[in-house]
């Protein structure tokens, strides 16, 4: 790729998905780095992929395609905000792994994979990229913590609110997969992070759990996020029959917050094969996905095109 005689360069990166098994909304500090949320929740192997190139030219201009038709205001305001004045052509190429709007946090991952991706062939460094990244999210309204929650695989638990240094968030090292059932349309995240009545019924939800210091274990997950979930009780009727269905056969879920859609874990052995059947049946898509060990991060360092 040359411009005037110019090379130009291109990096990718990966972003994690991620699902939200209880929070509570933490927004009140001055700084908005330090806004965000308290919760727990699990990393996923699939996510966003993004590639970023950057040509010099004379003025700035920006290029943004995806494989989805959802508009992606959040991770090309990311884009946008990092590419700021510099004089050069910016295409931004994205791949999605998994539905948008189901609480799979699809918007966090391609807003933390366009970070990367552009911060490092326009210069900007990995704090400062993944800053731009938290704010787009937070007022975006895309969410309220994912950026952070992806920093890391496993399992996670944000201790303190906000992107690092200023948030905080531990993670426990898990192994195996989780099962995703997407049975409803897709929940647009303004519409309940912008109802405080909601977000009061969330906190509420939140306060009534008993989680001990640290990342939970996978049972204190599981404990945690079904309470939250029965007791926030935000799920639409097709997402509450599959959980309640799968319970009833022996197995763990919840909603994945917010979205037409659960995560579960199924029993072992016959009851198991049972549920899944059951789960085909009555037309529940079913998603095997596996649990991260790592999180976001560059695929290819900066280069330039021949």
């Amino acid at each position: 790729m040359r411009a005037g005689g110019r090379s130009g360069r291109r990096s990718r990166a990966f972003a994690p998905a991620h699902v939200t098994g209880a929070f509570a909304p933490r927004a009140d500090a001055r700084d908005p780095r330090a806004r965000g949320s308290v919760g727990v929740g699990l990393v996923l192997g699939v996510g966003v992929r993004a590639e970023a190139r950057w040509t010099p030219a004379d003025r700035p201009r920006l290029t943004v395609r995806a494989d989805v038709r959802t508009p992606l205001g959040i991770s090309t305001d990311v884009a946008r905000r990092l590419l700021e004045r510099r004089p050069g052509r910016l295409t931004v190429v994205l791949r999605h792994e998994l539905p948008i709007g189901q609480g799979f946090g699809m918007s966090a991952a391609g807003a933390t994979a366009v970070a990367l991706a552009v911060g490092r062939v326009v210069g900007v460094g990995r704090r400062s990229a993944l800053e731009t990244a938290h704010l787009a999210e937070l007022f975006g309204r895309g969410g309220l913590g994912g950026v952070a929650a992806i920093l890391g695989g496993g399992i996670e638990r944000r201790t303190r609110p906000g992107v690092p240094p200023w948030g905080e968030v531990v993670h426990r090292r898990l192994r195996g997969t989780l099962l995703l059932g997407v049975v409803g349309r897709p929940i647009a995240s303004p519409s309940v992070l912008g109802r405080p009545a909601v977000l009061d019924r969330v906190a509420a939800a939140y306060g009534s759990l008993r989680l001990g210091p640290g990342a939970p274990t996978i049972a204190e997950l599981w404990a945690a996020s079904e309470r939250f979930s029965d007791r926030v009780g935000l799920a639409p009727r097709a997402v509450r029959d599959a959980v309640r269905g799968i319970r009833r056969r022996g197995g763990r879920a919840a909603q994945a917050m917010f979205g037409g859609s659960f995560f579960a874990e199924l029993p072992r052995g016959v009851p198991g094969t049972e549920a899944r059947s059951w789960l085909r049946r009555t037309g529940v898509r079913l998603l095997e996905i596996p649990i991260a060990q790592g999180g976001a991060r560059l695929r290819a360092a900066a280069s330039a095109d021949d």
